[in-house]
């Protein structure tokens, strides 16, 4: 029976192209995903993890929540704060707004029920403000969605059990190399975030093209003209 990677992941994070890239490079070892249902308690969405159902999990924090303490974790990208409001509202005539622009307004809790408080927000009842990721997943005609400048957002990130177990560690280096955009060619053991980076964040975004690049050192005593010939001109 060959191996498999079960990953779990929070509404509105997409894992399908790390997931085909698994699944074209590692054929032998099926990938399983596994939603997770809460999308504000980082605590919740570490259970898949310490429940051991899954071995990593994309997760999302609020700015300022720290990384838990029984967990690696790689930041991956940051999701903008948007409102969602009733088709009609003042705030679909703006590019975006501020919060003192929503006050006055109805403001729901972001929580586990956000489906069912769009439906109330799409009811022309108050606004909520939630990820970006999740106002385009519950998005419908009969709601509005805009960012907000001076609210804190989220940070999205891959995480994994500091004590994850030693047989499930090559597979879990694996998929850190996939998120990473290691080359299939790339050594494991180069950029395993288990091993080089564990317990620490790091980004995931790869360096800009060139960015270490550097001038190589002219040999001692050598000129930039080195290569020219001169003439000493003809009397």
């Amino acid at each position: 029976m060959p191996d498999s990677l079960r990953i779990a992941y929070a509404r509105g994070v997409t894992p399908g192209k790390w997931a085909r890239i698994w699944g074209e490079r590692f054929p032998r070892h099926p990938l399983e995903l596994v939603q997770i249902a809460a999308v504000t308690d980082a605590a919740a969405e570490l259970q898949p993890l310490r429940e051991r159902a899954a071995e990593l999990a994309f997760i999302r924090l609020e700015e300022g929540v720290e990384r838990p303490d029984d967990v690696h974790l790689i930041a991956l990208y940051e999701e903008r704060p948007f409102v969602v409001a009733p088709k009609g509202h003042v705030v679909e005539a703006a590019d975006e707004v501020t919060l003192a622009e929503l006050e006055g307004e109805v403001r729901h809790p972001f929580d586990d029920d956000v489906e069912m408080t769009i439906e109330v927000v799409a009811a022309n009842v108050g606004v909520v403000i939630v990820p970006q990721s999740i106002a385009r997943l519950y998005a419908r005609r009969d709601v509005v969605a805009r960012p907000v400048t001076d609210v804190p957002g989220w940070r999205v990130g891959l995480a994994w059990l500091t004590d994850s177990p030693e047989e499930s560690r090559p597979r879990i280096d694996d998929f850190i190399g996939v998120v990473r955009g290691r080359t299939a060619n790339s050594s494991r053991g180069a950029n395993s975030g288990a091993g080089a980076n564990a317990g620490a964040t790091a980004s995931a975004a790869p360096a800009a093209p060139g960015a270490d690049r550097r001038r190589k050192p002219q040999a001692p005593g050598r000129s930039s003209r080195a290569g020219r010939s001169r003439r000493r001109p003809t009397r």
